[in-house]
């Protein structure tokens, strides 16, 4: 898959200031002074900003190279097992959809798990394809092309050649209705349970018969054969007729067929019986499976309430445009990305953030789609269409999350390719060379035939891809994305979570958290000065400060005059007299008497001086997230090494890695030394995963093995990571974790419990003491206890 990988967007974006302004270097802003701010230090010295001050990117391959194109990426494309490549090459299959327009086919009526894994080679092998993918999970065909074709009858017939009944179609965006979804799951199968019935009445009644009436016995067995048996047997001749001789269908049939041969009548229509409840079943569950996992996923509206005037029009949601204004009642939804223009209420973020506390909302302020209104009345003045807003987002990426397939899944489709043609040979090997030498043709036969039951692989090939979804779906509930089973994959061997400091362990809001005035300097006066000082700057640092005077009720008066010394700080003319407000070298600079100041152990310091004599400084940091230490801590009763790898100074690094628990702390870093430390990380306790915002930390996340953005789920975070936590909570590595773990668990026990259960059967036939009851438990009731055992993932604390 990575060969056809397609263009990964890579995103080059400089730090932001909070300015709110672009960022051409050395324009100059109002009042005369250059954007560098006052608070950007000398190389190597704490910047406290929390954003690192360099704009070297690292160039994050995922190229789709033509045919005899040189790649220029530095590696080997051959077989390797280097850690950095394989990140990267996991990366290309992660965003394998990104930045293509592809195609996305609805497979209705798909029903073998064996068959779609075919269907998907064959539509591969079209030269018209790029790149093809079938989810069986959510009945999915996307396809990348390379023509302006329409394909969609070719794939039609490609399908219908394999499992007939299957009927493409183009994907319509238009919200499912939950109703709708779950409808009828068992009016679609009425016909089935009818069939099964009559042949359970007809199997009885031919038993009962049986010792009184031999020809009416026989004659009640066929018919509850054909009656259960008609459509393998019709399907079975039809694809046996376009060379699929493996195929479900046609193993059943011969193994049925056989048993009528050698004269266990009630045996061949048990085991059709069997065969067809257990598929029957099968198909329940996965419905039910994959309605659960969409459920969880599928927030999107059907409908929205549009303001027209006073009057409300209910409108279909994906008619709604950027600007109507939408009606949020109570306990309704979110429908769309928006800014509130009218009332108050708080907001239950977690079905989209998984975060548990309702957030307060007003005017002005934006909401995600999803979201829950808990309390008031709310306007919304919706800021994006239907497939633009979160709700779309988030399905669409857990639609391309379940396409990107684990090596465990991709391992077990080419397994299933060897072990069925294994199994049918084994078959015809045991009912002829045993018969021929014993003479006992139909024991051995009988025993061939149990066999052929279980040459099947649609428990292993359906079970394991399942399993992922179900972590797929488990993750979104809490507000985590994974970008595919390969992300789950690669978390389950990490041994070292390596963390950058702002935004991850810190809230990246900087507030005042000491002010330690000069003698005879009030506080209060203190920070009067400096708010009066930083009115006019946008620095979220000088903003820090000026919230803080207007939460103590201090008047702040506009500086007569206002000089920005670049890299240093501000000189200002206050009423008071001058006031220079910035780092130590500006007061340095002015040869201001500092034997009063000490230095901080933990934030940035703003120093201040009035009228030539040192006047105090106010401690600004950002502030550890609360649920930080608990979150450190879950990592290592999990055996997880903890890192943090800041361009912060080393005093200021330390003191947070001393307040949350963290094992290491790596300061004072450009964006090459995080690298660089990053793989001596590696190098020594094995698998990392790095957590970061996803954009300017680009270079080490296209190192490290998992590459993991925390935010509020940004388009630049959600394209730049494996994993996205939707929340800025910690609390989602660790939960992330468990669920690759959990899953990964699951999925491995899935592929074991299939091939043990068949295995015996076929060492118990061999015996002489299994028989075809138990080969169809074998397959149809494996597939269905696994597909169980997947979707435990789901409801796992």
């Amino acid at each position: 898959m990575a060969q056809q990988a397609v263009n990964r967007k890579v995103y080059h974006a400089h730090p932001e200031c909070g300015c709110g302004h672009e960022h051409h270097h050395g324009e100059e802003h109002e009042h005369g002074h250059q954007h560098e701010h006052s608070y950007h230090h000398e190389h190597g010295e704490e910047c406290g900003c929390g954003h690192e001050h360099h704009h070297e990117e690292a160039h994050v391959h995922g190229h789709h190279h033509e045919h005899g194109e040189e790649c220029h990426c530095g590696h080997d494309h051959g077989e390797h097992d280097g850690h950095v490549h394989e990140a990267v090459e996991r990366r290309q299959v992660n965003h394998a959809f990104d930045n293509v327009k592809k195609q996305v086919y609805i497979l209705e009526n798909l029903s073998c798990a064996n068959c779609a894994a075919k269907m998907e080679r064959k539509i591969q092998e079209l030269p018209q394809v790029d790149f093809a993918n079938i989810t069986y999970a959510t009945k999915q065909l996307q396809v990348v092309t390379n023509t302006e074709e329409e394909l969609l009858p070719v794939f039609q017939e490609i399908c219908s050649s394999i499992e007939g009944e299957v009927t493409v179609s183009k994907r319509e965006r238009k919200p499912v209705a939950k109703e709708e979804r779950k409808a009828g799951k068992f009016s679609e199968n009425r016909k089935d349970f009818v069939e099964i019935g009559l042949g359970a009445v007809f199997l009885i009644a031919g038993k009962l018969t049986e010792p009184v009436n031999g020809y009416l016995s026989f004659a009640l067995f066929i018919l509850g054969y054909l009656i259960l048996g008609r459509a393998v047997l019709f399907t079975a001749a039809k694809n046996l007729g376009k060379g699929h001789v493996f195929d479900e269908n046609f193993l059943m049939s011969i193994a049925t067929l056989g048993a009528l041969v050698i004269g266990d009548y009630a045996e061949a229509v048990g085991v059709m019986m069997f065969y067809r409840v257990g598929e029957l079943f099968e198909e329940i569950a996965v419905a039910r499976s994959r309605s659960q996992i969409m459920d969880a996923v599928d927030m999107r509206p059907e409908v929205v309430n549009r303001m027209n005037g006073d009057d409300v029009d209910v409108i279909p949601a994906q008619e709604a445009v950027i600007g109507d204004v939408l009606l949020v009642r109570p306990g309704d939804r979110i429908p769309l990305d928006g800014t509130i223009v009218e009332g108050e209420s708080r907001i239950d973020t977690s079905p989209v953030t998984g975060e548990p506390v309702p957030v307060a909302a007003k005017v002005g302020d934006s909401v995600t789609s999803g979201c829950v209104n808990t309390s008031g009345l709310l306007k919304i003045r919706a800021d994006k269409a239907l497939e633009d807003s979160m709700v779309t987002r988030i399905l669409d990426s857990v639609e391309n999350a379940a396409a990107n397939k684990p090596k465990i899944d991709r391992f077990i489709t080419r397994f299933s390719r060897v072990y069925t043609p294994f199994v049918v040979a084994l078959a015809a090997a045991t009912a002829i060379i045993p018969s021929i030498v014993t003479g006992n043709w139909n024991y051995w036969v009988y025993t061939a035939i149990t066999f052929l039951v279980i040459s099947c692989p649609c428990a292993l090939v359906l079970s394991v891809p399942l399993a992922f979804f179900s972590g797929i779906g488990a993750g979104s509930k809490k507000g985590i994305l994974f970008k595919g089973g390969v992300a789950i994959e690669a978390l389950q061997g990490v041994k070292a979570i390596v963390m950058d400091k702002t935004g991850t362990i810190t809230e990246g809001n900087f507030v005042v958290q000491d002010i330690v005035p000069a003698a005879g300097v009030d506080r209060e006066e203190l920070l009067k000065l400096a708010g009066s000082c930083e009115l006019t700057s946008t620095h979220p640092i000088g903003n820090s400060i000026v919230t803080a005077a207007g939460e103590k009720g201090i008047e702040l008066k506009r500086p007569a005059a206002v000089k920005e010394i670049s890299g240093k700080g501000i000189k200002a003319e206050l009423p008071e007299g001058t006031v220079l407000c910035g780092n130590k070298k500006l007061l340095e600079n002015y040869q201001i008497d500092l034997a009063e100041c000490e230095d901080t152990t933990y934030g940035t310091e703003v120093l201040l001086a009035l009228n030539g004599r040192y006047a105090g400084r106010i401690v600004i940091a950002d502030t550890i997230k609360a649920d930080a230490k608990q979150a450190v801590a879950s990592l290592k009763r999990l055996g997880i090494l903890t890192a943090m790898l800041t361009g912060d100074a080393q005093k200021s690094a330390e003191s947070v890695g001393k307040e949350t628990g963290i094992d290491e702390v790596h300061a004072k870093l450009l964006p090459q030394n995080k690298v660089e430390e990053l793989q001596k990380i590696r190098s020594e306790h094995g698998s990392v995963m790095f957590v970061g915002d996803g954009i300017n930390d680009a270079p080490v996340l296209a190192g490290a093995d998992v590459g993991a953005a925390m935010g509020s789920g940004a388009d630049a975070a959600i394209e730049a990571a494996d994993v996205v936590f939707m929340t800025s909570s910690m609390e989602a590595i660790p939960q992330s974790l468990k669920i690759a773990r959990t899953t990964g668990v699951i999925a491995k026990q899935n592929v074991a419990f299939a091939l043990i259960v068949k295995a015996l059967v076929m060492i118990l036939g061999l015996a002489g003491m299994a028989n075809m009851w138990m080969a169809v438990f074998a397959d149809t009731g494996v597939a269905m206890i696994c597909i169980l055992n997947s979707i435990r993932v789901l409801y796992k604390k």
